[in-house]
């Protein structure tokens, strides 16, 4: 069964339903250390079930919640892997490859924070993403099976994956882009499972609402490459440690779309100042970029509730 754990700024916590948790009684600062001591978050559990509690409940509303992955860490990203966001940016799914950029971990935010636009971007966007937690390193070489990859995976959270696309498409430079302060808002929860549950991710729906709008909509099917394969091929050239995180791709419905095919084309024949110009010129009129005030919901759960990664709600501000 599913656990939920959650993260103050001095503590440990585990969900006992929606409303309530309990604190976890560890030494555990970071994230890979918590991980590495799993038993007392099962204990804790387990404690407060049988009503053998050394302090009450708290409500989960009432606790100052921070991300439950924590920095330093490596953050690593897929790249345009579900269908529906290929096909909005202007690409074939069928020949779209399997593709990654890092984010520094300095953009992991908590799951509640404000997202802070710089005061030189423009276009912010938005990207709901399902990350996974390393739970057992994974070293450069290592073989990856269907059988095995879920042993390298502790658990999930909602992420978001904040760009700023007018520094991202002219530069080509998805690391500036990605890695602002607030760009990665993490959790709510960070939701542990069992091999059987990781069997259910591609019934996992993710939905994005930007001011109660729904944007973002669509389940696991929607994936092109699946995090087996990921696994697969960050084992050829990345390490990974516990507590690390892989963001996984967003679904189509961001702010950013393609130019049609035919306005494509008579722009690639333009010099690439004159281009890009006349690409955001006519992004300006998009009002599906992120505002001041703008409120996002993000909500990672199958349809029956049995995993439930939680609500994330962040605010947006300019700087």
């Amino acid at each position: 069964m599913s656990i939920s754990v959650l993260r103050t700024p001095d503590a440990w916590w585990v969900a006992l339903d929606e409303h309530r948790a309990v604190q976890v009684e560890t030494t555990a600062v970071t994230t890979a250390e918590l991980l590495e001591d799993v038993v007392t978050v099962h204990m804790a559990l387990a404690e407060a079930r049988s009503g053998n509690l050394s302090t009450e409940p708290r409500s989960i509303a009432e606790l100052p919640l921070v991300s439950p992955v924590t920095a330093p860490c490596r953050v690593v990203a897929q790249m345009t892997n579900f269908v529906s966001h290929v096909r909005d940016s202007g690409m074939d799914p069928e020949t779209v490859p399997l593709t990654f950029f890092r984010k520094t971990s300095g953009s992991i935010s908590g799951p509640f924070d404000e997202i802070v636009k710089p005061g030189h971007v423009r276009f912010l966007d938005y990207e709901i993403e399902l990350g996974l937690v390393i739970g057992r390193p994974l070293e450069v070489g290592a073989t990856v099976t269907a059988a095995n990859w879920k042993h390298h995976i502790a658990g999930l959270v909602i992420t978001n994956d904040i760009s700023a696309r007018d520094v991202q498409l002219p530069k080509t430079q998805f690391y500036e882009a990605k890695s602002y302060p607030t760009f990665t808002p993490v959790g709510p929860a960070l939701v542990l499972l069992d091999a059987g549950e990781l069997d259910r991710l591609a019934e996992l729906r993710l939905v994005l609402k930007v001011n109660g709008e729904i944007r973002q909509n669509s389940d696991l099917t929607d994936m092109i490459y699946s995090p087996l394969q990921a696994l697969q091929e960050l084992s050829r050239f990345q390490a990974l440690d516990t507590g690390d995180l892989v963001l996984t791709g967003t679904p189509g419905g961001t702010a950013l779309k393609a130019p049609p095919k035919p306005v494509a084309l008579i722009a690639s024949l333009l010099p690439p100042a004159t281009r890009w110009k006349a690409f955001f010129n006519s992004q300006a009129k998009n009002e599906k970029y992120l505002c001041d005030g703008d409120v996002l919901d993000l909500s990672i759960r199958t349809p029956d509730g049995a995993i439930d990664l939680g609500i994330q709600q962040n605010k947006v501000r300019f700087a």
